[in-house]
């Protein structure tokens, strides 16, 4: 219905105008039509998308740290005229180079898919049906449908509104929301009026805030008023993580330290050998510092947050839950708090109207039985009235918008039609004007001329509803009787009033101006969703609180929370008791209360930074306009997918594809066992890393020369062939551990290389130090030759890589246990057949006498897999009596005496 502002400030029709049925059998741009004018006129985006090359990408890997290094190593055993060994570290390079570029490309493809599953999109209308397609393929000609919430991605002109204002803030820094009123099917015409911002036009990059509409698109991209000032929408500026500035603080403390060895044993090298020449001595020195340099410097951790955020983003995202900003992978496993609405989460935003009760003004108090023949313009409805419960639902349904898209008005109007009252007859008349609904009134309302009557329609809460009908004490206290006996069934509760305009009157100016007849209440059910319960014991059990925020009665809200499982359901916390509280008060009764009714966006704000300041770490849905400064608030911001508008989705951190609080719980649990996965990573990381670097501190030490050390720069490079997929692909894969939702939430000071896992890592790395340098120092000794001590000491080395993964799989279960869900996992396969076929390769073709390495016999080679099991296993008695004592503990909890 075509929408206009009258003298009043009220949104007023012109009745069943052409517009209206023009739009009906519009069919928009053909799909051939769309794409030929895309060829002609482009995308539509403000700024060109940049697309980093392939070469620079190469150029940022090979200016690393542990390349660089690798390219010296290279030249000097250039200079040293050994060119088989320096051509042998160049083709090691460009395969790590190849490993590092395929993950990037990887990790780039992920991203850019990410990108686009959360592009923007608008609703169209192509080949006469309504279609989603993203914002940047609109073309000139589209027919664009916009809703509230949603940020308008092109300029056009207005063919249908329906109680459409607009914020235009952006363009015009007018903060006051327009209304707009449509300009006919027609082709655009000139400007509306002298002013140089159009009534019957939209401005890409402005807000709709209440209404729709259907717009024909005009201009796109750089052509559009918000294209042509320049402005980016390219979103915040990065910043890096708590994460990523902990593992940069690592990488420089570590790359310090290497510095420092590296000087102290190129001094040591260069002292123990007196026997060479001056220049040998100090090329030998170099190489040495170098093998140190490179043991010491743990450049995989860049690679691990990249790898791991990233594909855990995806595999969010095939689970429906779209992250729009990397670092809150990281924060998800801390969340303590989950704020969510009732509506569309908790419960299956399946709304059904299932009860429709009758108010029979006067009950109760026959002295007021009179006031049921006239209302407050003395007209009488009452006398008109055949049937109360025919009414009810007329007056309802003319409430509702003609083109509904609220699922309560849709479960009206679908009631409406199965009781026999059809839309043609609830609409047939005129549009008078329209009362519109704000979260303040929480009721709006419809004006109608019919054939006989002229008759104010309002529907809303009971509360506001009721402030505006004529009700003694007794009437009053009789209808809150029946609000509280419908709400206590879990219904939400409906109010609908009338009241009649004289022939020739003055239509009231604001709704809070009629006195109303009240019709009557109807009662809409949105049953819970079937898995929720189940979903919030298990919050329960990970420690984290469910908080329920809703804009229904308490009543309501106590009853769906108790069918879900919400514990602490009878403290229910109104919106006026928040406006009446301190932010003290807040702060304490947030502490407790899980229930919140009647709120308002604000109050969402106010119960999110009330958590936050009790040191919670918060977790927030949203889905309206207004909720947009609460997401941001939170520590991390859910928007609805499906039903959530796009500015609540621009300011969330992360997005439900499908609304549902399973999901919710499944980012959760995800976001722990990633987080868990980056601490094993990193704890890895530090356990390989701990036997090379002392093997390369320590054979200086002994004066063990430089051709006969346990690891050149070329076996550590071979050796990084092993450790960056491990800890980059191979532990990213890791499956959450079996109690990983028993624990609590880690506490925001938690530091990812805590003291704990340090000392494991340390203890595990000194343990394989002992056992590879040690067999390495034994074969030396024992006059074995320094390439059959080296290749001992790597395929202790390589073996005991692939314990120290399966054995850190849990810090308590045993590795048989962990080991057993690996089994179906075709990359923890592929990674343990290709060490073997690796160390195979390096040891018994003819790459080892390159590679400066002997075969082993069987013997020997058995020898080196016992010690690799030895080396790491150990750890299986830790976790054995670690085991027994929390099975002691439990015991003694559950019987004390």
């Amino acid at each position: 219905m075509q929408k206009q502002k009258n003298g009043n400030g009220q949104n007023v029709g012109r009745g069943p105008g052409s517009a209206a049925d023009k739009l009906a059998s519009a069919e928009g741009l053909t799909s051939g039509e769309a794409q030929r004018r895309q060829a002609q006129y482009g995308k539509n985006e403000w700024t060109a998308q940049k697309k980093e090359g392939f070469f620079k990408k190469i150029l940022e890997v090979v200016l690393e740290p542990m390349f660089l290094l690798l390219l010296v190593a290279a030249t000097i055993y250039f200079i040293l005229g050994e060119p088989v060994d320096g051509a042998i570290m160049l083709v090691f390079v460009c395969v790590m180079i190849g490993i590092e570029a395929v993950q990037e490309w990887k990790t780039d493809k992920t991203l850019r898919a990410l990108k686009d599953l959360s592009a923007p999109h608008t609703k169209v209308i192509r080949d006469g049906a309504e279609k989603q397609v993203p914002s940047s393929d609109l073309v000139p000609g589209d027919l664009m449908l916009i809703s509230e919430g949603v940020k308008i991605p092109a300029d056009g002109i207005i063919v249908c509104a329906n109680d459409l204002c607009i914020d235009e803030s952006s363009l015009t820094g007018e903060a006051e929301g327009v209304w707009k009123q449509g300009g006919g099917c027609q082709a655009a015409g000139p400007p509306g009026g002298s002013d140089y911002w159009r009534r019957d036009y939209v401005y890409a990059g402005t807000l709709v805030l209440q209404g729709g509409g259907t717009v024909k698109v005009e201009k796109i991209g750089v052509e559009t008023e918000y294209g042509k000032i320049g402005k980016s929408v390219a979103g915040a500026e990065k910043k890096r993580s708590p994460l990523q500035k902990q593992t940069g603080n690592l990488v420089k403390v570590c790359a310090g330290i290497a510095a420092v060895l590296f000087a102290l044993v190129g001094l040591i090298t260069y002292l123990n050998i007196p026997e060479y020449e001056t220049g040998d001595r100090v090329v030998q020195s170099i190489l040495a510092g170098i093998a140190l340099a490179m043991a010491t410097i743990p450049e995989e951790f860049p690679v691990i947050l990249t790898v791991f955020l990233s594909m855990g983003a995806w595999r969010l995202a095939k689970k429906d839950a779209l992250v729009r900003k990397m670092p809150v992978i990281e924060t998800l496993g801390a969340v303590s708090v989950l704020c969510v609405d009732k509506t569309g989460t908790i419960t299956k935003n399946q709304m059904t109207l299932v009860k429709a009760a009758v108010w029979r003004q006067g009950a109760g108090d026959e002295a007021n039985n009179e006031k049921r023949k006239t209302n407050n313009e003395g007209q009488g409805l009452g006398d008109r009235a055949q049937d109360d419960g025919l009414r009810l639902l007329k007056i309802m349904g003319m409430a509702c918008e003609t083109q509904a898209y609220d699922p309560m008005e849709k479960a009206m109007l679908e009631y409406c039609e199965k009781q026999g009252v059809r839309r043609a007859e609830l609409f047939r008349g005129e549009l008078l004007a329209e009362y519109s609904f704000t979260n303040a009134l929480k009721m709006m309302g419809h004006v109608w001329q019919t054939e006989s009557e002229t008759v104010i329609c309002v529907k809303g809460s009971p509360e506001s509803v009721l402030r505006l009908c004529n009700l003694s004490d007794t009437e009053r206290a009789g209808a809150e009787k029946q609000i509280t006996a419908l709400s206590s069934e879990g219904l939400r509760v409906i109010a609908v009033g009338e009241a009649a305009v004289r022939p020739g009157g003055e239509i009231p100016a604001d709704i809070l101006d009629c006195r109303l007849r009240l019709c009557g209440f109807v009662g809409l059910y949105d049953p819970p969703r079937d898995t929720v319960r189940g979903d919030i014991a298990e919050c329960k059990k990970a420690g984290i609180r469910v908080v329920m925020i809703t804009g229904d009665n308490g009543v309501t809200a106590r009853k769906i929370a108790r069918e879900a499982g919400i514990p602490n359901c009878d403290t229910i916390v109104t919106g006026a008791e928040l406006n009446e509280m301190t932010d003290e008060q807040l702060r304490e009764c947030v502490k407790s209360a899980n229930i919140f009714s009647r709120v308002l966006p604000e109050h969402k704000m106010r119960i999110v930074k009330a958590l936050r300041e009790n040191g919670e770490i918060v977790a927030m849905t949203g889905d309206g306009v207004n909720d947009a400064p609460a997401l941001k608030h939170a520590d991390i911001g859910i928007a609805m997918g499906k039903r959530g508008s796009d500015v609540s989705r621009e300011a969330a951190d992360m997005v439900l594809l499908d609304d549902n609080f399973s999901t919710i719980v499944t980012t959760v649990r995800d976001g722990r066992r990633i987080y868990q996965n980056i601490k094993k990573a990193v704890g890895y990381v530090f356990t390989i890393h701990i036997p090379i670097a002392l093997a390369a501190l320590l054979a200086p030490l002994l004066g063990i020369p430089p051709e006969s050390l346990m690891l050149l720069p070329l076996q550590i490079m071979l050796l990084e062939l092993i450790v960056d997929p491990t800890c980059s692909i191979v532990l990213e894969r890791q499956p959450p551990e079996r109690n990983l939702m028993e624990k609590k939430p880690r506490g925001k000071s938690e530091k990812l290389l805590s003291g704990k896992l340090m000392l494991k890592s340390v203890l595990q790395g000194l343990a394989i130090f002992a056992a590879s340098f040690g067999s390495y120092y034994y074969i030396l000794q024992s006059g074995g030759g320094a390439d059959a001590a080296r290749a001992m000491a790597i395929a202790v080395l390589m073996l005991a890589n692939l314990f120290v993964v399966q054995v850190n799989c849990s810090d308590k279960d045993s590795v048989t246990a962990t080991f057993k869900p690996l089994m179906k996992d075709k990359i923890m396969w592929a990674a343990n057949i290709l060490t073997f076929l690796m160390l195979a390769v390096i040891l018994y073709t003819p790459l080892n006498v390159f590679l400066k390495l002997a075969p082993l016999s069987a013997p020997q080679f058995f020898i080196a897999l016992g010690l690799a099991a030895a080396s790491v296993l150990w750890y299986e008695i830790v976790k054995f009596l670690r085991r027994r004592h929390d099975g002691a503990g439990a015991i003694a909890h559950r019987d004390p005496a």
